[in-house]
């Protein structure tokens, strides 16, 4: 068998050094190429890890990475503009709780455990193009320099260059109608949520939040948007015009939207931008080229589910190179996850259609939701949150 000895992993952000860690562990020498000259420190808004995301890293030693800037977040509350409860769902029996953690710390953790592991990773290198001739694959960059390895591994997210690379003809990302913001404020005077995350359902606009025991309150909000935004233009417009919409949006909601709203310093908004995911990718690999995370499967934040399955398939792309070579290894891995991620994103898809529905839209899904969560049985969630992935487990 020709073993998968060395390998480039195209993108730094949060499945790139998950991907170089598990790759690592498979006894395959991984680099990280960023596009970006800088890091992602302080960037992004916040995120739960799932339990399954969690099992996930610890099939890599690093779930305490995780555990260790995380909070837990047992459960969801979803309410209506006017303050009934719709519905609640919390961990299931024998699962860890979500941790929530922001984007920036997460990255900066997995960045510092991946060097300290020995993987490389190295700024300012944007892909433009591969050569591949039958032993290894080239990357070749904008600055001109290049790198070679047996594998090339795209975790450079939603708008993948690799993905283009393998198959020119891959569907772009799909935006959902809704712009994202966010905001970690500290001292706010509200009462601690018990470990829930608190969510209405507003007239104009999607609002949640939790308030953490010392008293740290994050919340993040969807705006309904007809007209499709880069990231550009919305980090262009003034951060004190945006806090103005939202104030609008949710004026008149019963919930403590616009409190949070006012007490958020313009310098703190955490513009998230468009929401997007991905339609099905019908090409993961190509020669030896292949697909991991977002570039592959990307879920919107609605999942809560993006960087965990991300982990998840760091995990199984590093066990197929590890027991096959490298064509059965990425036929086989796609077996092992397409269904699964696929399946999570059309779950991920009917929450964004909910927060924007239009009025008619809006007294349905009010009414329908309470008798879908009393008829709801936990145990049905399972397979998207008690999924383990076994690492000693040879692949077939």
């Amino acid at each position: 068998m020709a073993r998968t000895r060395t390998g480039l992993v195209i993108g730094g952000g949060i499945a790139g050094p998950i991907a170089a860690m598990a790759l690592r562990k498979a006894g395959i020498e991984a680099t990280v190429y960023e596009a970006y000259d800088g890091t992602a420190d302080g960037a992004g808004g916040g995120l739960t890890v799932a339990s399954n995301g969690q099992f996930a890293l610890d099939a890599l030693d690093a779930g305490d990475v995780l555990r260790g800037i995380g909070t837990p977040v047992a459960g969801i509350e979803l309410r209506t503009w006017n303050g009934r409860t719709l519905g609640e769902f919390g961990t299931l029996p024998g699962l860890p709780p979500g941790q929530f953690v922001w984007r920036a710390d997460l990255y900066r953790a997995l960045h510092d455990e991946a060097g300290r592991r020995g993987v490389r990773i190295v700024p300012g290198k944007r892909l433009v193009d591969t050569v591949e001739t039958e032993d290894a694959v080239t990357a070749v960059f904008a600055d001109g320099t290049r790198a070679s390895a047996d594998v090339l591994i795209g975790a450079d997210g939603i708008h993948s260059t690799v993905r283009s690379l393998i198959d020119p003809q891959a569907p772009a990302p799909r935006y959902t109608g809704l712009i994202g913001f966010g905001a970690r404020l500290a001292g706010t005077g509200l009462a601690p949520t018990g470990g829930r995350m608190l969510m209405t359902f507003g007239k104009r606009a999607f609002f949640g939040y939790v308030v953490f025991d010392d008293g740290t309150t994050a919340w993040f909000a969807n705006l309904p948007r007809r007209e499709p935004m880069s990231m550009a233009q919305a980090r262009a417009v003034p951060a004190g015009e945006w806090l103005t919409v939202l104030r609008d949006a949710f004026t008149g909601d019963r919930c403590p939207a616009v409190e949070l709203l006012d007490r958020t310093d313009p310098a703190d908004l955490i513009v998230t931008g468009p929401s997007e995911n991905m339609p099905v990718v019908p090409v993961w690999s190509r020669g030896r080229m292949v697909l991991v995370g977002d570039s592959a499967h990307a879920a919107s934040s609605s999942s809560g589910q993006g960087a965990s399955i991300a982990a998840e398939s760091a995990v199984q792309l590093a066990r197929c190179l590890r027991d096959l070579p490298h064509v059965e290894a990425f036929q086989t891995y796609e077996r092992l996850r397409r269904a699964r991620v696929e399946k999570i994103i059309a779950e991920a898809n009917k929450t964004n259609a909910s927060k924007a529905p239009g009025t008619v839209g809006r007294v349905v899904r009010d009414a329908l939701l309470p008798v879908v969560f009393k008829l709801a049985k936990p145990e049905k969630t399972a397979w998207q949150f008690d999924h383990r992935i076994d690492w000693a487990a040879a692949v077939a």
